[in-house]
């Protein structure tokens, strides 16, 4: 399955080397999310903590659509959109 990503976080837009999409494999969002860690390791740090859990400052939607930061098992189907956003923050 092609599953398309739509990155709107400029860390890891960096670490992908800036498109602005890339294509990932997988049925569901974590698997998702783990292969474009596969694909651009320097992405782990930007989305996951140490115990595999998205960031509290990353936001995934599929087709536009929340799914919830606890619910990485969310099936995804061939020609979805995933888009991870992440809020900027510091002071």
């Amino acid at each position: 399955m092609s599953i398309r990503v739509n990155i709107f976080s400029p860390r890891i837009k960096q670490q992908i080397k800036d498109p602005d999409a890339v294509e990932v494999r997988g049925g569901t969002v974590g698997e998702c999310l783990r292969d474009l860690v596969r694909q651009f390791p320097g992405t782990e740090a930007w989305l996951f903590n140490e115990r595999g859990q998205l960031l509290r400052q990353v936001y995934v939607y599929v087709n536009a659509e929340s799914a919830w930061k606890s619910d990485l098992a969310a099936p995804v189907k061939d020609g979805d959109t995933i888009i991870i956003a992440s809020l900027i923050t510091g002071g």
